[in-house]
C-alpha cells in the first residue's frame, strides 16, 4: 500500500501519524519454513539482511504476511545513504562484514496467523500485529500518535526526520494501490526518478558528471533534470559500472534533452534525489543524488502529485 504527498499538515480522530522512514521497504514472509523478506518488486532479499530473518525466525509467529521498512542509523537518524552499504548484497556472509547495522520497523500486517485481514479496519491490524510480533534484536513496531499531526510534523522537522506518514485508522489494505488513506507529509522533498543518461565528466571528476532523470506521466519518461551532486567516490564507481549494464543508444526520454555529451541508458535504475522544488516547466530546482532504489520497479515511477 502506497501513501499519497500531501503539503498541509492536520490532525483528526479518524487518524494516526507514524515516523516518515528514509530506508527500503519490505515485506516480511513467516511461514513454517521461516522468514523470508521480499522488496516491493518482489525481489527476495533475506540473504542481503541475514541478521533480520534470523530474528523474525524467534520472534514472529507463523502464518504472518507484515508490512515494514529497513533502515541504518547514522547517529539517531535513518540514513539511506549508510543503507546503501548493504544494498545488493547477496552473500549473508559479506552483509554482516559490511560492519552497517540494520533495523527493521513493522507498521502493518495484511496477513495473520494465516488469515487474510486486509479488509479489516488498521487499528485491528496493528493490534494483531503486535499480538503476533516480538520486538527486539533488529525488529521494532512502529510507534504512532493517535492526534495532533501538526505537532507531531514540527516535532518530526525539528529531530531532522524525513517526515510524518498519516493513515486513516478504520482503512483497509490496498495493497499495490497510492491511496488517501495513506498521506506522506515532507519536511524535505524527494522522491524517485528513472535513470535515463549521464554526462561525461569535466576537470577531476571520474567515471560520470551528472545523471539525466525523468519520470513516467502515461505518454512516456519525461526528463526532469540533470543531478551533478551527491556522489562520493565509491557512488561514482559504482554507478559507472552499472551504466556498462543498460546502455543504449538512443534517449529513452520523450522531451529534448538540452545537454551534450550524452550517454543514453535504458530506463532500468531508478535513483532517490532530493531536491527543493520543482519549476514551472517541469525541472527540479537544486537536485542532489541520495542513492540508488533497487526495490522500486521503474515503471511506477511517477512525478508525486500534492493532494
Amino acid at each position: 500500500m502506497l501513501a499519497t504527498l500531501c503539503h498541509e499538515p492536520f490532525s483528526g480522530g479518524d487518524w494516526v501519524f507514524e515516523r516518515k522512514l528514509d530506508g527500503e521497504r519490505l515485506v516480511v514472509v513467516r511461514d513454517e519454513a521461516g522468514a523470508r523478506l521480499y522488496t516491493r518488486n518482489r525481489k527476495n532479499v533475506s540473504d542481503t539482511y541475514p541478521e533480520l530473518v534470523a530474528a523474525l525466525d524467534e520472534q514472529a509467529a507463523p502464518g504472518l504476511v507484515a508490512d515494514g521498512e529497513v533502515v541504518a542509523f547514522d547517529g539517531a537518524q535513518t540514513s539511506f545513504s549508510r543503507l546503501q552499504g548493504r544494498l545488493g548484497i547477496t552473500d549473508p556472509g559479506r552483509a554482516r562484514s559490511t560492519g552497517i547495522a540494520v533495523t527493521l520497523y513493522l507498521f502493518d500486517a495484511p496477513v495473520v496467523a494465516g488469515h487474510d485481514v486486509t479488509a479489516v479496519a488498521l487499528r485491528t491490524r496493528k493490534r494483531l500485529l503486535v499480538r503476533s510480533v516480538e520486538a527486539g534484536d533488529g525488529v521494532r513496531l512502529s510507534r504512532h500518535r493517535n492526534t495532533d499531526g501538526e505537532r507531531y510534523l514540527r516535532e518530526a522537522c525539528e529531530r531532522g526526520w524525513e517526515g510524518v506518514i498519516a493513515k486513516r485508522v478504520d482503512a483497509p489494505y490496498r495493497p499495490g494501490t497510492r491511496s488517501d488513506s495513506w498521506l506522506k507529509l515532507k519536511c524535505v522533498q524527494a522522491q524517485e526518478l528513472v535513470i535515463g543518461g549521464w554526462t561525461e565528466p569535466q576537470g577531476s571528476r571520474t567515471g560520470f558528471g551528472a545523471l539525466l532523470v525523468g519520470y513516467h506521466d502515461g505518454s512516456g519518461l519525461r526528463y526532469a533534470g540533470k543531478v551533478g551532486t551527491g556522489f562520493d567516490h565509491r557512488a561514482l564507481g559504482g554507478l559507472r559500472e552499472r551504466f556498462g549494464e543498460v546502455e543504449t543508444g538512443t534517449s529513452p526520454f520523450r522531451d529534448r534533452v538540452p545537454e551534450s555529451g550524452v550517454h543514453w541508458l535504458r530506463p532500468e535504475l531508478v535513483a532517490q534525489i532530493g531536491f527543493s522544488e520543482w519549476t514551472r516547466d517541469g525541472r527540479l530546482r537544486h537536485p542532489r543524488y541520495l542513492g540508488l532504489r533497487e526495490d522500486k520497479d521503474p515503471a511506477d515511477v511517477v512525478r508525486e502529485e500534492v493532494r
